[in-house]
């Protein structure tokens, strides 16, 4: 809506401007353009500081625009088609540059749960039996949403999905109101669904770059370069890192390929149902964290050698890309009980509220047991504090960077989100499902490297908390060109120097 309020008003700036017979019409475009264009920028951006700063850029183009097509009228013949071309440039500039709603790997706007579109945490359970004779006098169901091992550690087990007929959805806001008047609950909200897509991204040239690995496609991953990778190989050859665990870095996503030939020697399964990925995500993900390294095949990661992290996987997606707030939840309890270490998350979408309260809770019972939750900012242009899960507490986010330290034109900005930091997002080449590889954008990309550095960390320091992960990675970043809106770029080598260290 925010670009066509945007070209409807360029159209009849042109239409006023040209001034020619027949293009009378298009000047009548002016206000209903102005309209959607307003309107379309209130609902896009999320801080006012956004607000003026696109409303001001625009206006001054649309003066600009003006100008122009001012001073083509002056010719006669070229005055219409030179306009149109003009228009069609400006439109396409604008929308390459403007707030967008584009996903690549890791953002989607939600949508509802087919079923169980809530989620309500009940105040105490001696109010069960009663929550459940009422909602059947509703018309609707309940059931419990979550199941942790350690229920006492956390108020997970009090969630309970309620599944509402299609026909009533059109009043959600009216029944969250009557759920909450009962007086038995202490939180109710929408159960969530994201949508991931995947959007191609070419290959930067070969960069031939010596790490001293003989895995052949290091030549397209311009990442370890701007990572300094080499300085971290070199360290972990030295007799200075000595290992306390093998840790275990979890990637909740659409699975993994646990048979593909760059991940399979580094692969620790935690059930059978989550080895394949039909839809490819998160085996990508898994590559960029943990392929095997120095193997004379496909690419390099963290995994420099076998002793420092395994990847696992838990599906949380479908294999079309879509899962819901209840089965991301599942997947982080899922993988805390089964001993992750790590738990990285590529995925998220809009919140609704300005914090997930399930999400939070999730993230707490991960911290709580000492897991470090690592999540992508979201690829839409605009302020992260808005996404879940990155918004929740205790997550440690991740921006995209592009080669030239720029933040990447579709990553979410983190200057809101207490903990966050950035990695390479552009153009990332790593594994795909059936022994293929591919590059991708977004900052599903980005979020696992963060997440294969954290997984050396924690086997030489296994009681590193996410707070003091997050202070060794900002103290030993790197600066951005725009690091208020990125974070630090993470240095791999001198964070794990200061954990050897101590210098944290």
């Amino acid at each position: 809506m925010y670009t066509l309020g945007f070209v409807l008003t360029l159209l009849g700036l042109m239409g006023i401007m040209l001034d020619r017979k027949g293009l009378e019409a298009l000047s009548y475009a002016v206000a209903p353009g102005l309209g959607l264009w307003l309107f379309g920028l209130v609902t896009q951006v999320s801080t006012l500081g956004d607000f003026f700063s696109y409303s001001f850029t625009d206006l001054l183009f649309y003066g600009g625009a003006a100008m122009l097509f001012r001073g083509l009228s002056q010719s006669k013949h070229l005055a219409i088609p030179a306009s149109i071309v003009a228009l069609l440039m400006m439109a396409f500039f604008h929308q390459n540059i403007r707030p967008q709603t584009q996903d690549m790997p890791a953002t989607a706007q939600y949508g509802l749960a087919a079923e169980g579109e809530l989620l309500v945490e009940l105040s105490d359970e001696d109010n069960l039996e009663r929550w459940k004779r009422w909602i059947g006098a509703q018309g609707w169901t309940t059931e419990r949403a979550f199941a942790p091992e350690e229920g006492a550690r956390t108020d997970l087990d009090d969630y309970f999905t309620v599944n509402i007929p299609a026909s009533e959805l059109g009043n959600l806001e009216e029944i969250i109101a009557r759920i909450e008047a009962t007086g038995w609950t202490d939180w109710v909200e929408p159960n969530e669904t994201i949508q991931i897509e995947l959007s191609p991204a070419r290959t930067l040239p070969k960069l031939n770059k010596i790490l001293g690995v003989n895995d052949p496609a290091v030549e397209e991953q311009w990442a370890l370069q701007v990572l300094e990778m080499n300085k971290l190989y070199d360290l972990l050859n030295s007799d200075k890192v000595k290992t306390r665990k093998k840790a275990i870095v979890a990637i909740l996503d659409t699975g993994v390929d646990a048979e593909h030939e760059d991940l399979k020697g580094n692969f620790y399964s935690i059930a059978k149902k989550y080895n394949d990925d039909p839809q490819g995500h998160g085996t990508h993900c898994a590559g960029i964290a943990g392929a095997v390294t120095d193997n004379g095949v496909g690419v390099a990661s963290f995994a420099r050698t076998g002793d420092y992290f395994q990847i696992t996987s838990v599906k949380v997606l479908k294999a079309g890309g879509s899962g819901t707030q209840q089965d991301i939840i599942n997947g982080i309890i899922t993988a805390v009980d089964k001993g992750a270490d790590i738990l990285s998350m590529s995925l998220g979408g809009f919140s609704t509220q300005s914090r997930q309260r399930a999400y939070s809770e999730a993230v707490r019972y991960a911290t709580d047991r000492n897991v470090i939750v690592v999540a992508s900012a979201g690829n839409s242009n605009r302020d992260a504090a808005g996404f879940s899960p990155v918004n929740a507490n205790g997550v440690i986010g991740v921006s995209a960077i592009d080669s030239q330290l720029q933040r990447a034109s579709f990553s979410n900005k983190v200057n809101r989100i207490g903990m966050a930091v950035a990695a390479p997002g552009v153009a990332i080449y790593s594994t795909k499902p059936n022994n293929n590889y591919a590059a991708h954008n977004g900052t599903s990309m980005a979020a696992p490297f963060v997440s294969g550095l954290l997984g050396i960390m924690k086997s030489i320091r296994p009681e590193l908390t996410n707070k003091e992960a997050f202070k060794i990675l900002q103290q030993t970043g790197k600066n951005t060109r725009d690091t208020a809106n990125t974070g630090r770029l993470i240095q791999p080598a001198a964070a794990v120097e200061a954990v050897l260290n101590n210098s944290f």
